[in-house]
């Protein structure tokens, strides 16, 4: 392959909801560029894109798939990325490396909910749209409907480059009104007939190739004075117009295709190398310091890993950015992310399974490496001197979670190994090892998405496993103020144990006055504080204690021994064995043997006495409540709303946003486990939704004795 410099290069993201034919597309794109002499199908499982074994057995994308195409001059990297909203991590990584997105619509199906959020990711990114209408052949397109759809949603930024005939089985034909042409093929696709534009198509044909000149001279006053001038502006005055506007995401343009029969992809392709934005004319990336970074042939050499991928007879593959200077086969850079130096025997060019081994590759450029040491997603490399470290692609945040088990016991360290390798793969898999809830948790954006990691580890790694819904993480708080004493003593023969605790517990919370005085029942108790400590639970809240002794009833040197005593019970509740919060403890007498006493006796007083104040002090367990967003379409909006209700929710409001309903709601974690696929069922997928935490509430009466009723089944049980 020649070798690109960076003004030579395009990245260009592949994206669009599930069914769009981003794959199908990506393959008439291969066909088109000589890449591939035979194009492959999703039934037939021969697609470059979705070659996993996991990809044929479900039908469609999983993982993004890194291509590269030479045209006309230029080198263009495609990720193409799954479009299911459950494998949504694909398209940050693409967006995060990529300088164009393209959105693939399926026009028999419109805007979807899925196209709508990426769309908002990529503007938050500011990345270059273009919309690609697919499907243009099928038996529901209706190209005005679809395009009355995207100026609702999209706003008037939504500007035809062409508009069909005719949409449904009858399209074969296309007025182009950048290049003022017509296009027709024949049942086969592939080389279009161009021809002049038809006298019964001028007039519309016209009035679009003027919106289309008003909108690029917009984002240029050299350009916009010439228009006022003369009226018209040149091919390449429109090409460099709308360049910027889409840099500027003023101008969002609109391409119809026919991928399944290769009709109109060679013509967007042209558009993608010769209007697009490279990637020395996009907005400068920045390191994790801030410090902008061009990318250009004559800096240091940085490189950025952004994906890695375990292959069939390979092993790990690792995909990466050249973020500045030439890359060379067999150069040593330091690994700046994890230390220590790691050498790239071999970099490669990549479509899909195919890999061609090249001796350079220039700023801006993608590639793999096979093998490596010791890189991980995210790693950043350098040249000896060159300190440049990324971390520019943020990923969602989960939405389903599930507890994960082997079903032999005995490869449960096996097991932890093979999901941090697949976290690897895909990021937006998180694992954690709940010391809390004692499981091992995996969360990912759906069912669908978990049930994939499933189906990888069962058929894939040959290890049984099942998930379990999983423990939810309560926390136990008092309400109420209470007092408690209690002696331990033990004697068996020789040095003996002793400890006597006296203390009053209390909620607490941040600001509250300093202790004084508490009466209960008859006895009021007054308190000479001594000394405070303010304890951070790792867990949120706080415990504090205040030592308040008086005549050495306790010799302070028992009082730490007293306070670990107390973090016990913190540490696993009296209630339900969750984690304690906001209390604040009085330690105000005691007794002690000048012979018996010793720390573990003050540390078992201390225990019990807390125990029983708290159990004595109205205690609450509290529940994790999230803050959840939906994005719904109109017609669903009434049978969202009614299955939040019944899980809890309070609703906080509604509005609407690019032509879909948004519901906002505080909904408790319990009743969130399996919301994904209740949602996608009652809105047949058309709707997306965002979870974040935002506090802990008191759980209802009802819930709670269920939950003490539980707790206390279970501890029999053990």
């Amino acid at each position: 392959m020649k070798t690109y410099k960076t003004n030579e290069l395009k990245n260009i993201a592949l994206l669009g909801s599930k069914g769009s034919g981003k794959t199908t597309l990506a393959e008439a794109m291969l066909y088109e560029c000589g890449q591939i002499k035979r194009r492959g199908t999703i039934e037939g499982g021969n697609t470059v894109s979705d070659y996993f074994p996991v990809e044929k057995e479900y039908g469609y994308s999983v993982f993004s798939t890194v291509m590269n195409v030479e045209f006309n001059g230029k080198k263009l990297n495609f990720i193409d990325c799954p479009g299911a909203d459950d494998f949504v991590g694909n398209a940050y990584t693409a967006m995060g490396v990529c300088d164009t997105g393209v959105i693939v619509i399926n026009t028999e199906y419109g805007v979807e909910v899925g196209t709508q959020n990426i769309f908002r990711t990529a503007t938050a990114l500011k990345k270059p749209i273009i919309f690609a209408l697919n499907q243009m052949d099928g038996e529901k397109a209706d190209y005005e409907n679809v395009m009355e759809q995207m100026r609702e949603v999209f706003g008037p930024k939504i500007v035809a480059i062409q508009y069909p005939l005719q949409s449904g089985p009858g399209f074969n034909s296309m007025i182009d009104v950048l290049l003022m042409k017509k296009y027709e093929w024949g049942p086969d696709g592939g080389v279009p007939t161009i021809s002049e534009i038809p006298d019964d198509q001028k007039e519309r044909a016209e009035e679009l190739h003027n919106a289309l000149v008003e909108a690029a001279a917009e984002n240029d006053e050299t350009l916009m004075d010439k228009y006022f001038e003369e009226g018209h502006l040149t091919e390449d005055e429109m090409r460099e117009g709308i360049r910027k506007g889409l840099i500027d995401h003023s101008i969002l343009p609109v391409f119809v295709v026919s991928a399944l029969k290769d009709m109109g992809v060679r013509r967007m392709m042209e558009f993608l190398g010769n209007v697009c934005p490279g990637v020395d004319q996009v907005p400068t990336p920045e390191t994790t310091e801030g410090v902008e970074v061009k990318p250009d042939d004559n800096g240091p050499v940085s490189v950025f890993f952004f994906k890695t991928s375990v292959e069939p007879h390979i092993g790990e593959v690792s995909y990466f950015k050249v973020m500045s200077g030439v890359l060379k086969a067999g150069v040593d850079l330091d690994n700046v992310s994890r230390g220590g130096k790691e050498r790239l025997a071999q970099i490669f060019t990549v479509s899909g399974q195919l890999r061609q081994p090249v001796d350079e590759l220039h700023a801006g450029d993608i590639g793999a490496a096979v093998k490596l040491k010791d890189v991980r997603t995210g790693n950043t490399l350098d040249e000896k001197g060159c300190d440049y470290q990324f971390n520019f692609i943020q990923y969602p945040a989960p939405k389903y979670s599930r507890a994960i088990k082997p079903v032999n016991e005995s490869e449960a360290e096996k097991l932890n190994g093979l999901l941090t390798r697949m976290h690897e793969e895909d990021p937006t898999w998180l694992v954690e090892q709940s010391k809390e809830l004692k499981q091992t948790i995996v969360k990912g954006q759906g069912e669908f998405h978990l049930r994939t990691l499933k189906w990888r580890l069962e058929n894939n790694e040959k290890i049984q496993v099942e998930f379990i819904e999983p423990k939810i993480p309560y926390r136990e708080t008092i309400t109420k103020a209470a007092r408690a004493d209690y002696r331990h003593k033990k004697q068996s023969g020789g040095s003996g144990q002793f400890g006597e605790v006296h203390l009053i517990i209390e909620p607490y919370t941040e600001g509250m006055p300093e202790p004084d005085s508490y009466k209960f029942g008859s006895q009021e108790f007054k308190l000479n504080v001594r000394d405070k400590q303010e304890l951070p639970l790792e867990w949120g809240g706080k415990l504090v204690v205040y030592n308040c002794i008086v005549g050495g009833a306790i010799d302070a040197r028992f009082i730490p021994a007293i306070v670990k005593g107390l973090m016990d019970r913190m540490e696993q509740g009296p209630l339900t064995g969750s984690y304690a919060r906001d209390v604040r403890v009085m330690i105000y007498d005691g007794k002690m043997h000048p012979v018996d006493s010793n720390e573990i006796s003050f540390r078992l007083a201390g225990r019990n006495a807390f125990s029983e104040a708290f159990r004595n002090a109205n205690p609450k367990i509290l529940e994790p409540v999230y803050d959840v967003e939906v994005l719904t379409p109109g017609d669903t909006m009434g049978d969202v709303m009614s299955d939040l209700q019944g899980r809890r929710a309070i609703i906080m409001g509604m509005s609407s946003e690019n032509g879909m309903e948004k519901l906002s709601a505080k909904v408790p974690l319990k009743e969130m486990a399996s919301y994904s696929t209740s949602l996608s069922s009652i809105t047949g997928g058309r709707s997306s939704f965002s979870m974040k935490f935002s506090n802990y509430e008191l759980v209802p009466g009802d819930v709670q004795e269920k939950l003490l009723k539980e707790y206390a089944e279970s501890q029999q049980e053990d």
